[in-house]
């Protein structure tokens, strides 16, 4: 019996090693890694400029307090601010992280400004924004919230793509509207530019924050650096981790100055957020991400995944039933049960995904896929739902 918490259900298998696309488990075995570690594994595995800059900054100082200037976390801080609409960043360990220092700074603006009633934050139903006690309130899922007694105050939820009910919501008290401009977890479900701008427009004429989180969707997931991007809006708050690290724990909250300059001295705080060895690690996965070309071939594969995934529902329309996400963070609502199909792909077909709400499976390669990857993946795929039907096929009529 394993001596950890039943909280995952596990499989046996236990990789050993990595090359680029693909893992190896304990018997030598090769699988396709269209998991990514919840879209972590962002430049794939074993990448040489991130295994480089490991080791050298293993060789320095590992940690100190943030009451410490960190170099590095100083560089990395300033190329966040250059690259994207903040002027501010905090450094955390998890997207968990990033969002609860989200949350917190959207409240403490307004407390800051003489208006502390303004606390309540509009989020969406079908989001996910982490395991903490505050992330599973915002994210609202009644499975989450199970068992942990009353869930924490000041978060409402409306419908994702529906203005009016973001409108119905709107109170003296609101003061941020905090969302996922594509659902992971709740079922890969993309926002329009088109409601991405109307959210915008609410915050304006209400005088509220727009707070994203971009945890999976963003650091060039979708074929742009953020989500945000698609839409043309800008935010006030975006809350980012996974691929920032390539791998290594690390998390983010970007701000606009004006909404970070309220978080003063004894505020907010992390041990480890941007210790000295996440955040050589953090700029080194950055250089790769902002290369001249990398998020273009992001872009070009993220075209070419869907367009092969629209073959495959035209091939299996009676297994494909949908098609979602943006990007290299795609869906497909399937028929078969999610979770019975991604055990397949693993075990029969060696192949890595990842089941999502909605009977959705949820497809996140590292940023390194190529055309021959994806054929591959979508064949694999193919082949488990000719192996689903050939079995359906042989199981005699009843009656």
């Amino acid at each position: 019996m394993s001596a950890l918490y039943g909280t995952y259900a596990r499989s046996e298998l236990a990789f050993e090693r990595g090359e680029g696309m693909r893992l190896y488990d304990q018997h030598g075995r090769s699988y396709l890694d269209f998991h990514s570690g919840v879209a972590v594994n962002a430049l794939g595995h074993g990448d040489a400029h991130l295994v480089a800059a490991l080791k050298a900054a293993a060789e320095k100082v590992w940690h100190t307090a943030n009451t410490f200037t960190i170099p590095e976390q100083e560089r990395l801080g300033q190329r966040l601010v250059d690259a994207t609409f903040a002027d501010a960043v905090f450094f955390t360990n998890s997207g968990a992280e990033a969002i609860e220092c989200a949350i917190k700074t959207a409240r403490h603006y307004f407390w800051a400004k003489g208006q502390p009633e303004r606390y309540e934050i509009i989020a969406f139903t079908g989001s996910f924004h982490g395991r903490t006690l505050g992330t599973i309130a915002a994210g609202g899922n009644p499975d989450y919230l199970q068992g942990f007694g009353p869930a924490a105050p000041g978060f409402k939820h409306a419908k994702p793509g529906d203005l009016d009910s973001v409108k119905a919501l709107i109170t003296p008290q609101t003061c941020a509207i905090l969302i996922e401009p594509v659902q992971g977890e709740g079922g890969v479900t993309a926002m329009s530019p088109e409601f991405m701008q109307g959210l915008r427009k609410l915050c304006d004429e209400n005088d509220m924050l727009l707070v994203l989180d971009e945890v999976q969707c963003g650091y060039g997931r979708t074929g742009r650096f953020f989500a945000y991007e698609w839409s043309g809006i800008t935010p006030d708050i975006v809350a980012v981790a996974k691929a920032i690290g390539g791998g290594f724990p690390l998390g983010a909250c970007l701000a606009k100055g004006d909404v970070a300059a309220s978080m003063v001295p004894g505020t907010h705080g992390s041990t480890y957020g941007g210790n000295p060895l996440a955040s050589t690690i953090g700029n080194a996965v950055l250089d790769r991400i902002l290369a001249p070309g990398f998020i273009d071939h992001v872009n070009q594969m993220g075209q070419k995944l869907a367009w092969h995934l629209q073959q495959l529902a035209q091939r299996y329309p009676d297994y494909v039933l949908e098609l979602r996400g943006k990007g290299l963070l795609a869906g497909i609502k399937i028929a078969p049960p999610v979770r019975d199909l991604v055990s397949r792909l693993r075990d029969d077909h060696q192949l890595l995904t990842i089941a999502a709400g909605d009977n959705v499976l949820r497809l996140l390669p590292p940023l390194i896929v190529t055309e021959a990857d994806i054929i591959e993946a979508v064949e694999k795929i193919a082949a488990a739902f000719d192996a689903i039907e050939a079995e359906t096929a042989s199981v005699p009529a009843v009656g």
